[in-house]
């Protein structure tokens, strides 16, 4: 891959290079199997231990982003996709000429907002049979 980013001109085109972008097979309005392409191996392997390790760190962006697609995709897919967001990660560094900054593992909540999140749980209790009276930790 090599320091120069030059060759690659978007994270995306260094991801399909290396082969960490997901596959996409659709004919006919049908999805079949989306396997990846097959990359650099060497580049794939160290990703993949990369993706390996930072699924088990505590408390950063990168576990908690392996915690919510492995539970809808898959242990599996899902360390293929932390390796592609490795991958996109360094590309951005590369080119940038920063350092990694770690959006915490709170980012996905302060995303999408606590009072929706809050709204979400609650409904699901509420299906789950449940009645929820809420009280504000912060009141006590």
């Amino acid at each position: 891959m090599g320091a120069d980013m030059a060759r690659f001109p978007s994270a995306a085109h260094l991801a399909s290079w290396a082969g960490m972008c997901p596959g996409n097979h659709e004919s006919a309005g049908m999805h079949t199997s989306g396997k990846s392409r097959p990359g650099d191996p060497w580049l794939k392997n160290a990703l993949g231990l990369a993706a390996t390790a930072a699924a088990r760190g505590k408390n950063t962006y990168l576990a908690s982003r392996y915690k919510r697609i492995a539970i809808r995709r898959g242990k599996k897919r899902a360390l293929v996709a932390l390796g592609h967001t490795i991958l996109t990660s360094i590309w951005h560094m590369l080119i940038n000429d920063a350092e990694y900054a770690d959006l915490g593992a709170d980012y996905f909540l302060q995303r999408t907002g606590r009072a929706r999140q809050t709204r979400r749980l609650v409904s699901q209790l509420n299906m789950l049979g449940y009645q929820v009276s809420l009280q504000s930790a912060d009141a006590d």
